[in-house]
C-alpha cells in the first residue's frame, strides 16, 4: 500500500497564521506590564514582522516602548512558544486528509520540538495520522534535509522509497534528502517558496498549485 506523508507549515495550514497567533498570546502577555492595549501591541508585531521579518520583533517592539531587557525578551520568546496556537488547516489539506484516509499517512515536520507537537494538536491531526515525526525529537542533526524519520517510515511500514510519497513546500530541504534514496516528491507552490525555481537536486519531481492535485 503506498505511503503519503505531509509536511506541516505552510503544507497543511498557512505558517503565518502560527505567528500572528503568537503574537497575539505576546502581546495578552506584556499588555499589563507595558500598559499598552493588547490589541495595539499585536497590530504593532505583525507590522514589525511583516516590515523586517520575525528575528527581532519583540526587540523591536519593546524598544519603541522603552521596555527592552534581555528576560523580558526571553519571557516574550517563552509565551510564543508555549502559547496553545489558534490555527486551522488549508480547505485543500482538509480535503485531502479526508480523501486518503485509509492510506497510511503521517507528518514530518522540523523545529521546536513543543511548538510542533502544539501544532499537531491545535489543528486534531494525531487522530489523522498514524505518527507526526517532529525531527527534532530525533537530534537537529536528523531535520530535513536528512532522511533518518523517512526511514523510519519505511522500516514502520515495512515499504520501499519507492512507496512513499512526500508532499512539501519547502525547495531549500523538503526534497533534496530523499530524491536520491528513491522517494516520490510532490511540492505544492505556496509559502515562502510559492514562486521560487529551484535547480534539479532541490526540486520536487511534481508541482502542484493544490493539494486537490494530488
Amino acid at each position: 500500500m503506498p505511503v503519503l506523508v505531509f509536511d506541516l507549515d505552510d503544507t497543511l495550514y498557512p505558517e503565518l497564521s502560527y505567528v500572528h497567533s503568537g503574537f497575539r498570546a505576546v502581546a495578552a502577555f506584556l499588555s499589563p506590564l507595558l500598559s499598552v492595549p493588547a490589541d495595539a501591541l499585536a497590530a504593532g508585531m505583525i507590522a514589525e514582522e511583516a516590515a523586517h521579518g520575525r528575528g527581532q520583533v519583540f526587540d523591536n517592539v519593546l524598544r519603541q516602548h522603552g521596555r527592552w531587557s534581555k528576560a523580558l525578551v526571553a519571557a516574550s520568546l517563552r509565551a510564543y512558544r508555549q502559547h496553545r496556537p489558534k490555527i486551522s488547516l488549508f480547505p485543500d489539506a482538509e480535503r485531502a486528509l479526508a480523501r486518503f484516509a485509509d492510506l497510511p499517512l503521517y507528518i514530518v515536520t522540523d523545529g521546536h520540538k513543543e511548538v510542533q507537537a502544539r501544532k499537531v494538536t491545535a489543528l486534531s491531526l494525531s487522530g489523522r495520522v498514524r505518527h507526526a515525526y517532529l525531527t527534532n525529537r530525533y537530534g537537529r542533526h536528523r531535520a530535513k534535509p536528512n532522511p533518518h524519520v523517512f526511514q523510519l517510515i519505511c522500516q514502520r511500514e515495512g515499504v520501499s522509497p519507492a512507496e512513499v510519497t512526500y508532499v512539501g513546500d519547502n525547495i531549500k530541504k523538503d526534497f533534496v534528502g530523499i530524491k536520491p534514496l528513491g522517494f516520490n516528491t510532490v511540492r505544492v507552490a505556496r509559502g515562502n517558496y510559492a514562486h521560487y525555481i529551484a535547480d534539479e537536486a532541490h526540486e520536487a519531481a511534481r508541482i502542484i498549485q493544490s493539494l486537490d492535485e494530488l
